[in-house]
């Protein structure tokens, strides 16, 4: 019997050497990403949302170079139906969580990759003062900020960060 955890593997193994627009591959980018939240002892439903953060992008086609804009709303709503909220809403969150730095970190801008500041475009680009607030009142807007700041250093060309089958046990603590 094929799980989802199955399905959303194969859909890694067929689709995640793609590119979009960073110097990694979508697969590598996702292990990254998770191997950072698991060495910060994140419990397993952060290191499932890492891996599974961009997921969007492999569900649905894009025209942009950089992937499909609302990735974030895409993946939460197909995981949504398998796994916890504490997965869910900070994928959802994370192009937000990436606003929000901007707009309030002097510095953050800096660190984006040359895709991720030209997504923030296409996101909505920086927050006005009435949308920073609404998200600061979000219940996941802390599980949000850290996965965005994992998402942003695991871009790294050549870094190991092992393979899928590595988290099926976080993927499985994960599920509902």
């Amino acid at each position: 019997m094929t799980t989802i955890i199955d399905q959303i593997e194969q859909l890694y193994a067929d689709k995640g050497c793609g590119q979009y627009g960073e110097a990694i591959s979508q697969l590598q980018h996702a292990l990254q990403c998770a191997e950072l939240a698991r060495q910060a002892q994140a419990s397993d439903e952060m290191v499932a949302a890492a891996l599974l953060h961009d997921i969007g992008h492999l569900l649905e086609d894009s025209d942009s170079e950089f992937g499909n804009v609302d990735a974030d709303r895409i993946g939460a709503r197909f995981l949504a139906p398998y796994f916890s909220k504490q997965v869910c809403e900070p994928i959802r969150l994370h192009a937000r969580a990436k606003r929000y730095l901007c707009s309030v970190e002097e510095h953050y801008f800096a660190t984006l990759s040359a895709a991720s500041r030209y997504s923030l475009k296409l996101q909505g680009g920086l927050l006005e003062q009435d949308e920073i607030e609404d998200f600061r009142a979000e219940p996941f807007f802390p599980l949000a900020i850290k996965l965005r700041r994992w998402v942003e250093e695991s871009k790294q060309p050549g870094l190991d960060a092992g393979c899928f089958s590595d988290y099926r046990a976080a993927l499985q603590q994960a599920m509902l």
